[in-house]
Formats: C-alpha cells, sequence, structure tokens
C-alpha cells in the first residue's frame, strides 16, 4: 500500500462507482483504492512456558481472517463521512489503515492534507503525570509547539471542566475525566483531516451537547472528517454521506439515512431467533403446523420488518381429524412477555362457507396489520380451537416465529400509537 499526504499527489482514477477523480483538483481530500487486509488468527494460543516446554515441536496453526476485501471510496474536502457497520466489519481496521497504524495486503491509500488520528481518546496519555505535562505532551504530538500547547491549556481544561484539577496525576482520574479531558485535547488538532473513531458518547449529558456544538462547528469549517461510529443518530445529524461495511466489503455509500436505515437492517438480519416447526410439538396435535412466516409485499420472507411499514404474518396448518367451530389466534408479545394483540378469527369469518376443518385439509392463516410496534424484539403464538372455544386447544404453538423490529423512531411503549395531544391553560374562577 501507498500512502501518499501530498497535494499534488497525480492521482486520477476511478472511485468505484464508474465516475473518475482527480486528487490534484483539490475535490477529493481522501482516495481508497481496492485496500485489502488479511490477519492471522491462531487457533490454538500457547500461552505458558511448562505447555511450550511440553510441546517443543508442535507446530502453531493459524486461521485466515479477511478484515478487508477490496475497498474503493472517496471522501471530498470538507466532507463529514460516516463509517457504519457491524462489531467486527472490518471499520476501525479501515480507519487505521487510513492512519498508517496498520499497512494494508493490497490496495492504495492517498490524501491530500494534513492527517491527525483519533482512533481512542486518551491513548498516548501517561498516567503518572499530570494533566498539564499530558496536555503539553499531546499537544506537542498532534504538531503544536511547546509553547502553542501550553498556551492552549487553559482552554483545554475550561472545556473538560477539569481547571481544579490541573496538577492532579492522570492515574488519580475516574474514566470520566479522562475521556473528557482526552475529547479536549483532540479538538485543538489544527490539521485538515480528522479521523475519529467512536468518541461521541463522552461525558454526562451536557458534556455531550458541548460535544455535539463542536462537530457542527467543525462540519462548518469545512474539516474533512471520518468518522467511525454505532451512533446512528451522529451519522444522520452531522455526515454529509456515510458508508457502511459488512464483513470487510462495501456494502452501500451515499445517504447518511439511507445508509443507516440499511445498517439497521443488516444489523438486525444476524438477530435471527426464529423457532423451526418441528420444535412446537405439534406432531401428536389434532392439527399440525406446516409453516409459518414473516413476508414484505411481493411475498418475499422476512426475519425483521422496519417501523411504520406493513406487517404480514402468515401460517399453513393441516388437520388430522375434524376440527368443528375451528378459531385460529395469533398473539404477538415482545421480548419480555408482554402481549401486544390477540387477532382471532375463524373459517367461516374468513369466507369459507364452512366452519368446520376437515381430516387432511389445509387452512391458510393470515394477518396484515400496520406496524406501529417499538424496536425491538417480538415472538407469534399460533394456537387452533375447536367450538370457538380457546380452551378447548387443538394446536398451541407458542413462541413458534420470533421476529425483529427496526427503525429510530423512539416510543415510551410498546406500541407507537398515532395520536395528538394538545394542553391549553384557563384562567381560575373564584374559588
Amino acid at each position: 500500500m501507498a500512502l501518499d499526504t501530498r497535494a499534488d499527489a497525480d492521482a486520477t482514477e476511478g472511485d468505484g462507482t464508474g465516475k473518475r477523480t482527480d486528487l490534484t483538483s483539490g475535490r477529493v481530500a481522501i482516495e481508497v483504492r481496492g485496500v485489502e487486509k488479511t490477519f492471522r488468527i491462531p487457533t490454538h494460543r500457547i500461552s505458558r512456558l511448562k505447555e511450550r516446554l511440553a510441546n517443543p515441536f508442535t507446530r502453531q496453526e493459524y486461521r485466515s481472517l479477511e478484515a478487508l476485501r477490496a475497498v474503493s471510496f472517496d471522501i471530498h474536502r470538507g466532507e463529514f463521512f460516516g463509517i457504519l457497520g457491524r462489531n467486527g466489519s472490518g471499520k476501525s481496521t479501515l480507519l487505521k489503515i487510513m492512519a498508517s497504524i496498520y499497512r494494508a495486503d493490497a490496495g492504495r491509500v492517498r490524501m491530500a492534507g494534513s492527517v491527525a488520528p483519533f482512533i481512542e481518546l486518551g491513548v498516548g496519555f501517561d498516567m503518572e503525570l499530570s494533566a498539564r505535562e499530558n496536555v503539553v505532551l499531546n499537544g506537542v504530538m498532534m504538531g503544536l509547539t511547546p509553547k502553542e500547547a501550553r498556551r492552549r491549556l487553559d482552554q483545554v481544561l475550561e472545556f473538560a471542566e477539569l481547571e481544579e484539577f490541573v496538577e492532579v496525576k492522570l492515574k488519580n482520574y475516574s474514566s470520566g475525566m479522562l475521556v473528557r479531558l482526552g475529547f479536549s485535547v483532540m479538538i485543538q488538532a489544527d490539521t485538515e483531516i480528522l479521523l475519529i473513531d467512536e468518541v461521541l458518547a463522552v461525558g454526562d449529558a451536557s458534556f455531550q451537547q458541548k460535544c455535539a456544538d463542536v462537530f457542527h462547528r467543525m462540519r462548518g469549517r469545512g474539516k474533512t472528517i471520518v468518522l467511525v461510529t454505532h451512533d446512528m443518530a451522529a451519522v444522520e445529524n452531522y455526515c454529509h454521506r456515510a458508508m457502511l461495511l459488512s464483513e470487510g466489503s462495501v456494502v452501500e455509500i451515499g445517504d447518511p439515512e439511507e445508509v443507516a436505515r440499511r445498517y439497521l437492517q443488516l444489523n438486525f438480519e444476524h438477530a435471527r431467533d426464529a423457532r423451526s416447526v418441528d420444535e412446537t410439538g405439534s406432531a401428536d396435535a389434532d392439527v399440525r403446523l406446516l409453516d409459518i412466516w414473516l413476508e414484505d409485499s411481493e411475498g418475499g420472507r422476512l426475519t425483521n420488518v422496519e417501523q411504520g411499514t406493513q406487517l404480514r404474518l402468515r401460517a399453513v396448518v393441516k388437520a388430522r381429524c375434524e376440527i368443528p367451530g375451528a378459531q385460529f389466534g395469533i398473539v404477538v408479545a415482545n421480548a419480555d412477555g408482554v402481549k401486544v394483540h390477540e387477532f382471532m378469527a375463524t373459517l367461516r369469518e374468513a369466507g369459507s362457507g364452512s366452519n368446520v376443518l376437515r381430516p387432511g385439509q389445509r387452512a391458510n392463516v393470515e394477518v396484515t396489520v400496520d406496524n406501529l410496534l417499538s424496536p425491538g424484539r417480538y415472538y407469534v403464538d399460533l394456537g387452533v380451537s375447536r367450538y370457538r372455544n380457546r380452551y378447548d386447544v387443538a394446536l398451541f404453538a407458542p413462541h413458534i416465529l420470533g421476529f425483529v423490529v427496526f427503525g429510530d423512531r423512539e416510543t415510551m411503549g410498546v406500541v407507537a400509537v398515532k395520536h395528538e395531544m394538545q394542553v391549553t391553560a384557563q384562567d381560575g374562577g373564584r374559588g
């Protein structure tokens, strides 16, 4: 991999979208092309001297972990660019390659401008030194002169709200004090490009608001900022564009809201927890459950559904014997067992003309409803009863299907009920 931070680097190539880019034009600040990185992970780590002496000729075996696979993208000058992905997707590895901490196995990274990496707040602090000494030392490491670093000491401590602890050694700081100091030092960097890895959730609510104000100012001043984060709100609030990584590959680059939405969907696709039909114990029941699933508007099967879209549950059952007055019930409950709703219907109500399920006959059950559920995991119970009596059970399959609702609309309950609320004040009369 070649890392070139010269503004006049002769780079004119595609950005992976079919368009040509030019690092010399001043429009592109960071150019990443075909970056790949593979780690060798030992399958059995020998950590004890006794074990090594007992097996001196044992060969260490390794497995390969492809952290990044042909990653290519461009970041424009003055752009706030977010990088999203589940744990293990390659986000931090990519940022460390961009910061020259790791060396890529293949590919190239070019940057037009000075770079300051902030991979973890507080890295580089000496716990045996005071806050004053650490601020000056880190300022020099960021490229400031010792005089300039000392001149900025007061504003660093003021922002971190640590003026009273300037002479205290960092080993006596709490974790909250350390991250506040680290963030305050970070924002002093006079560089054109900032590489930041998950540093927004620091301190209490008031300090987090101060951090948010700083990022808004950086965005307004036109600094090029690359932010790796799991915070979807931060992506939507700050970023001009975002990129989603999954298993080391680029999934999507574009509008922050769309990429955040795709991230949530991809994240919950890995949270599947539906039980198979064979686990229900329905083999001895008078009605056998053949299949149950959640589907989209085109009939494709889902394991997760977005807030505000339509929720469609479908099931197929088959009678082993005659089931008079067949009644079908579907219960949706959250992960804590709180019932959200129970849907009930009979064959006759479904338009079959008969309310008897004959031996060998199949029944198709379908529930369609607007998805007003809060984000989280939900489970489905399915039951069939005789004579419209829920206690005369022909089939009961608890927790037969699990699904996840994803989205970013916070609610105060299980269901996001559509409503209007008004409060008015009225002058009180006598008494």
